[in-house]
């Protein structure tokens, strides 16, 4: 299992490389990441949340009962303009949750561990907030990015408190 790191951290800023290497590697690091986001009792996590600063994200939405979705190199291919409030938390933001608005709708395309490619069409509700939570870390950006200057003004304290431990 790996640790999470938390805002703060560099790594988390930075626009993940693409994965080119698809090896038994891959699969065990895939394994573990997996792994780590049911320990930390997660819907999703992203490579660089764990220290790894590849284009590779897990999630579950189902809580166990289907096996985890694997995106390695995912890119949106749809976003609808029918947006969507939600609150939203962070693994890499303990006890913070935010009021995020998201496209209601997405589609993608990536490769699962194999190196195959798939998509996910017209992806709604909490598995399209997952995909684009997500994927917004391979791109280095964070849920806080999502929120005005205010409300990011109103977590100042929290965010010092927690880029002091990462």
């Amino acid at each position: 299992m790996f640790d999470v790191v938390y805002y703060g951290n560099p790594i988390l800023r930075k626009k993940a490389k693409p994965v080119v290497i698809f090896d038994d590697a891959l699969k065990a690091f895939v394994d573990e990441m997996n792994e780590t986001m049911v320990e930390y009792d997660g819907v999703g996590l992203a490579a660089p949340q764990v220290g790894q600063s590849i284009q590779m994200v897990v999630i579950d939405v189902t809580k166990g009962e289907k096996p985890p979705l694997v995106l390695i190199n995912p890119e949106f291919t749809y976003k609808s303009e029918d947006e969507v409030l939600r609150e939203e938390g962070c693994l890499s933001f303990p006890d913070i949750h935010l009021d995020i608005t998201r496209p209601s709708v997405v589609s993608v395309k990536a490769q699962n561990e194999k190196g195959e490619f798939f998509t996910i069409d017209k992806a709604d509700d909490l598995l399209a907030r997952a995909l684009q939570h997500e994927i917004d870390h391979l791109n280095g950006i964070l849920i806080i990015d999502h929120i005005s200057v205010i409300q990011r003004k109103l977590l100042s304290g929290k965010l010092k408190k927690l880029a002091a431990t990462a």
